[in-house]
C-alpha cells in the first residue's frame, strides 16, 4: 500500500488507554495525537450493537473532525455467567457517572448470585483504522480469555483489571506488571495485527 502517513490520532479520552495505545506503537515513526490534544471536538457517541460498529464509528468520526489518520478501539468484559454482560456496555455499565470500584462491586455481586463457580470470562477489543475522509481501511479484533476474580486486587491497568485473572496466571491484571499485559492483553494482540498494517505505509 502506497500511502503516506505521519501523524496519527489515537482517538480516545481515556489516559489509561492512550498510554497503553503509545506503548505499542513505539517502534513505529509516527507523531502520536490523542483526544486531548484537540480539546474543542465533537464526541462521537458509541450507537454501534458490536465492538466493531463502535470501533469503526469512532475512527471514522474523529478523523473526520480532526483531518488527521485514526485508530480507535471499542473493549469491553464479556462474563459467561452474565450471558455476556456487561459487553460494549462495559463502560456505562451502572451509570456513565459510576466509578470501576462500584461497578465491579455490583458485578461480583451478580456473578455471585448466579452461583457460577468457573467464573468464566473475557476481555474483548475490536480497533479500526480511518483514512482522513473517514473511510475505514484496517480493522483488526483481540480477545483474552480468562476468570473473574473473587474480589478486586492490585492497583495496576485500569477499569475491569483489577477483577480479570487470565488465563495461564494467577494474580489479575490490576497485579501483574505493564510488560506482561502488553503481550497478553485484548488490546495487545488486536495491536500486533495492526502494527504490520501501518508498517506498509510510506512514511517520508
Amino acid at each position: 500500500m502506497s500511502l503516506q502517513l505521519r501523524k496519527l490520532l489515537i482517538a480516545t479520552n481515556n489516559p489509561g488507554k492512550v498510554v497503553e495505545l503509545t506503548g505499542f506503537a513505539l517502534t513505529l515513526p509516527l507523531e502520536l495525537f490523542s483526544l486531548t490534544d484537540f480539546p474543542t471536538i465533537s464526541e462521537v457517541e458509541e450507537t454501534g450493537n458490536t465492538f466493531d460498529e463502535n470501533a469503526r464509528l469512532k475512527a471514522s468520526g474523529y478523523a473526520i473532525q480532526t483531518g488527521l489518520v485514526a485508530i480507535a478501539d471499542d473493549s469491553g468484559l464479556e462474563v459467561a455467567a452474565l450471558d455476556l454482560r456487561p459487553g460494549i456496555l462495559s463502560s456505562r455499565y451502572g451509570g456513565l457517572d459510576t466509578d470501576f470500584a462500584t461497578k465491579m462491586s455490583k458485578l461480583l455481586a451478580e456473578i455471585a448470585e448466579t452461583g457460577d463457580i468457573e467464573r468464566r470470562a473475557r476481555f474483548v477489543c475490536s480497533m479500526a483504522i480511518s483514512d482522513k475522509k473517514g473511510d475505514i481501511i484496517f480493522s483488526a479484533s483481540g480477545i483474552c480469555e480468562g476468570k473473574i476474580a473473587s474480589e478486586p486486587r492490585g492497583n495496576g491497568g485500569f477499569g475491569y483489571d483489577p477483577i480479570f485473572i487470565p488465563d495461564g496466571f494467577d494474580r489479575t491484571f490490576g497485579e501483574l506488571p505493564d510488560v506482561v499485559k502488553q503481550k497478553i492483553s485484548h488490546r495487545a494482540r488486536a495491536f500486533k495485527q495492526i502494527i504490520p498494517f501501518l508498517r506498509d505505509f510510506s512514511v517520508i
